[in-house]
Parts: structure tokens; C-alpha cells; sequence
């Protein structure tokens, strides 16, 4: 199955990203374990995430347009967004899939 194949067929009111990272690096790690902590603290653990080393699938990469390594896509809901680069500002992430309002609340607001 493709990620053409799956993309936009999430459930009501879940959100489906998929994380594209390149190999095993410092800095792939680092986003991992940030889109992971974003999914379970701020989106309430209503999200499906996909993690995606370019290296080792670099046809789904280029079919979701991915050219740079860490790039976080939103599959669902519709329509898909994405964000390039450092994923460790969760308020910057949100905001720039989209889900902004979805993840408002809670001690990880207050700066």
C-alpha cells in the first residue's frame, strides 16, 4: 500500500501524520521523540503517527514531495499540510499543520 493509497481516509476528529527522517541521527531522534510527545500531550493521543526513514523509503518520499529530512506531514484531516525543519516548538508545529486549536490547553501552553 502507498501512502496515496491511505491519505485522508482517517477517522473523524484523529489526526494522521507521518514523519519523515533521514537515518538514525541526533537530530532524527530528537524529532521523533518531539512529534511523539506532541501527539500524546497535546492532541490527546488522537493521532496516528508514521514514522518514515527517507533512506529506506525514499519512492513514499517523493510521492508525498518530500525533499528534506525532518519533514512532518499531515495526512488527516484534509487537506494534507506539512512543516520542514526543527519540530521542537510543538505551539510552531501545530500551527503550522493546522491543528493550532486542536491543541490548545494544558501546562505545555504557559512560556
Amino acid at each position: 500500500m502507498s501512502g496515496g493509497d491511505i491519505t485522508g481516509h482517517g477517522e473523524t476528529g484523529h489526526t494522521r501524520l507521518r514523519l519523515y527522517v533521514a537515518g538514525t541521527s541526533p537530530r532524527s531522534t530528537r524529532s521523533i521523540e518531539s512529534v511523539r510527545r506532541l501527539c500524546e500531550h497535546r492532541l490527546g493521543g488522537a493521532c496516528d503517527l508514521e514514522v518514515v526513514d527517507i533512506y529506506q523509503q525514499s519512492a513514499l518520499a517523493g510521492e508525498d514531495g518530500v525533499v528534506a529530512a525532518p519533514t512532518l506531514v499531515r495526512l488527516s484531516p484534509l487537506p494534507a499540510r506539512r512543516i520542514t525543519g526543527d519540530l521542537s516548538d510543538e505551539r510552531h508545529v501545530l500551527d503550522g499543520l493546522g491543528l493550532g486549536a486542536l491543541g490548545l490547553g494544558g501546562a505545555a501552553d504557559e512560556h
